[in-house]
């Protein structure tokens, strides 16, 4: 305990408090990063359809029947997995609908996407409408947090905070000021750091997080020093008590 204590009486206000600034009641700052996902390939989308005919609506709507809707992976139990069904997004960025055929949908938004299709599918339906969702928005939050998982996004876009808010929030171990970010885009891998305790985060491109990011929070120097600490004492500790026991069975011995 002694030891914990001297690693973390270090600890500033300074590297923990989040967004630092001007200590104004009021402020204001423009909004400069903004991020609207586009369908790519190897994206899963739910398309459900409607119409005035609902029997032939479950023609279209077969593919997200058995659609399973899970906030992270991690809450399936034993660090199983669930796959969501519903349109694979092909390596040509298609996707394959019943009697419909082959519709172009890579590079749009999911609002674009449900246009084309209800496009296409006024051939077979009257009046139709179409909602599309991406399944398999997902982001990776590692490292110091109270609950790292694949954290599964609903509606497609959120930040940074957001996340780490979903993931229990950084522990007291966790370096506020050195979050990496790792991406994986137009072919090529990106490695960001975000300093969480300035309001600069709010500009970073990094902010509004893409699909498939790596959120990794590493320790601060105290947890590392602290969990050297520990691993260099226990032998001494084993030590001691096993010399302990002996000296106990010897004097046991003596007086009988």
């Amino acid at each position: 305990m002694a030891l914990l204590g001297g690693t973390t009486s270090c600890v500033s206000p300074k590297t923990i408090v989040y967004f630092q600034g001007d200590t104004t009641r009021f402020s204001s700052q423009q909004i400069t990063q903004k991020y609207i996902p586009t369908i790519q390939p190897s994206d899963i989308l739910s398309i459900i359809v409607g119409s005035l005919n609902t029997e032939a609506n479950e023609v279209f709507n077969t593919p997200n029947l058995f659609t399973t809707a899970s906030t992270n992976y991690s809450s399936t139990g034993g660090g199983g997995r669930i796959q969501p069904l519903g349109y694979l997004v092909d390596a040509d960025g298609s996707i394959e609908i019943p009697l419909v055929g082959k519709v172009k949908v890579a590079g749009l938004r999911t609002t674009d996407a449900a246009d084309t299709v209800r496009t296409r599918l006024q051939n077979f339906l009257k009046e139709p409408s179409v909602i599309v969702r991406n399944l398999n928005f997902k982001v990776s939050v590692m490292g110091e947090v109270k609950l790292p998982a694949v954290y599964v996004i609903p509606d497609e876009k959120i930040t940074l905070p957001e996340v780490l808010s979903l993931a229990g929030d950084l522990t007291i171990y966790g370096n506020r000021s050195n979050v990496m970010i790792i991406r994986e885009e137009n072919g090529k891998r990106e490695y960001a750091r975000i300093d969480l305790t300035s309001r600069a985060v709010f500009d970073s491109p990094y902010y509004y997080l893409h699909k498939n990011d790596v959120i990794y929070v590493e320790p601060v120097k105290a947890k590392m020093l602290d969990t050297d600490s520990r691993i260099r004492t226990v032998p001494l500790i084993v030590t001691i008590v096993g010399g302990i026991s002996t000296l106990g069975i010897l004097i046991l011995n003596l007086t009988r």
